[in-house]
């Protein structure tokens, strides 16, 4: 790229990633925010929907239909699953060198048959889903590099994903035996009123839900398929928990033979050099605090009393890294700027 900044619109600007997106990309050197939309809030300012922006001069909120794409370098979209994909093929019809992150599921599944059974009706742009990279850059680094459109992946499954994936690829675990136990944040739901999500509603307790019928299920299925070069379908239950931000994930495991010293072994030279993997020593324990706010990922590995099975932990973020934080390191990497530009914050402790 030269020294120009790259003109950035983001699509769903109202929402939580939306906002969480304008929030980091306000700190990156290399773009400029030039258009920002949300239908049902268009003509308004970012500060009449965010205070906290109200100190940065940025564009007003606007429809899509009034975004000149022709005029922009990359596009976010932050918009509701099953209307992402119409979209994206008017960005491309109308600016086929604009780069895309999609923060909604339309994309991450490769398979147009699991897509239909997830998500339940047929993809409506099957030729950009066939050259969707998967957004997890510490897995697919090379193909998002060259890639048109990422997808970026869920807040659950990057928590599952990053730890699990390198030790199926090395033959470390029984793939039947993955239980992933995974806690989320109130903002996992969105901003949309609900009852539902009231703060008597969910407040002073947790609870189970989608059990067994969670649309993530549908990535962790394709990407834990692929690394143990078998069908895998890992048991996978969410909590919400009664936090704003974060996935706590509780992952169990039954080993092929290795100890759990060896899979910590395993992620640490896997994640070596990694910018926002943070493997704790073996035994340590993560908390879900520790990376608030941040784009960092810790994982920790513990022995479990019987032999040969083991609990791995896994936290993030579920508005940076699980969301809006990867999305800029996707951009990042598409665009050929440093991976870690705008996203060096360390995480709020208290």
């Amino acid at each position: 790229m030269s020294d120009a900044k790259a003109r950035i619109a983001v699509l769903g600007a109202s929402g939580y990633t939306g906002s969480e997106l304008v929030r980091l990309l306000l700190r990156h050197p290399r773009v400029e925010i030039v258009a920002l939309t949300a239908d049902r809030k268009a003509g308004q300012s970012m500060a009449d929907v965010f205070p906290q922006f109200a100190p940065f001069p940025l564009p007003k909120l606007g429809t899509i239909d009034e975004v000149d794409f022709t005029a922009v370098d990359v596009v976010f979209c932050a918009l509701p699953h099953a209307t992402t994909q119409l979209v994206i093929k008017k960005v491309f019809d109308a600016a086929p060198n604009v780069k895309v992150v999609d923060l909604s599921a339309d994309f991450r599944l490769s398979d147009p048959g699991a897509y239909e059974e997830w998500y339940g009706h047929p993809h409506q742009a099957l030729d950009l889903q066939k050259e969707a990279a998967y957004g997890i850059a510490e897995i697919y680094r090379d193909e998002i590099r060259k890639a048109r459109l990422v997808a970026n992946p869920g807040c659950h499954s990057s928590t599952a994903i990053l730890p699990i994936v390198p030790l199926l690829e090395a033959g470390a675990l029984d793939p039947e035996t993955i239980v992933v136990d995974s806690k989320t944040g109130m903002s996992g739901a969105g901003r949309s009123a609900k009852e539902a999500m009231l703060f008597s509603e969910v407040s002073e307790g947790i609870h189970a839900y989608a059990v067994s019928g969670h649309r993530h299920m549908g990535e962790l299925d394709q990407e834990f398929s692929k690394a143990a070069g078998r069908p895998v379908k890992p048991m996978f239950v969410p909590v919400l928990s009664p936090m704003n931000r974060g996935i706590y994930a509780t992952i169990y495991v039954r080993t092929t033979g290795a100890t759990a010293e060896d899979l910590h072994r395993i992620l640490t030279d896997f994640y070596k050099g990694a910018a926002f993997v943070h493997v704790l020593p073996f035994g340590q324990v993560p908390q879900s605090r520790h990376v608030r706010g941040s784009n960092m990922v810790f994982l920790g590995v513990v022995a479990d009393r019987v032999p040969g099975r083991a609990i791995i932990i896994s936290t993030l973020d579920n508005l940076v890294k699980g969301a809006s934080g990867s999305a800029v390191q996707n951009m990042n990497l598409v665009m050929g700027f440093p991976e870690t530009e705008g996203l060096e914050q360390i995480a709020l402790m208290p």
